[in-house]
């Protein structure tokens, strides 16, 4: 079960809100991870800038690549349930490797809290 089906994204701004209101943060560099344990199921929210990246180009890369690396590790996170979300930080675009690590790492960090 490594799909990212519409269903698993996180929508809505008052479901957002909450997220960002009530969640706990760290940082996975070059991510920032926000996350809130949850009784639904597993949501995630995926976003890159658009005041450091001009390009929507860019943009949907840093994102599809995100969404690439949960999508196969999402198995980190086992039987329980999270709204999450991965906010690229840094300036520079990094490849899909160092942006792998960073959300294996931000879940792996997750499932230890």
């Amino acid at each position: 079960m490594n799909g990212f089906p519409k269903h698993n994204r996180l929508c809505g701004q008052l479901r957002i809100a909450r997220l960002y209101k009530e969640g706990r943060r760290f940082v996975a560099w070059p991510l920032r991870v926000t996350y809130l344990p949850v009784d639904e199921e597993t949501q995630v929210l995926v976003w890159a800038p658009k005041s450091l990246f001009k390009r929507a180009v860019k943009r949907n890369r840093l994102r599809r690549l995100m969404r690439e690396a949960y999508r196969l590790n999402q198995g980190i996170l086992g039987e329980r349930h999270y709204w999450i979300a991965f906010n690229y930080m840094d300036k520079e675009e990094h490849p899909y490797q160092v942006i792998e690590k960073a959300v294996c790492k931000g879940l792996k960090k997750i499932t230890e809290k």
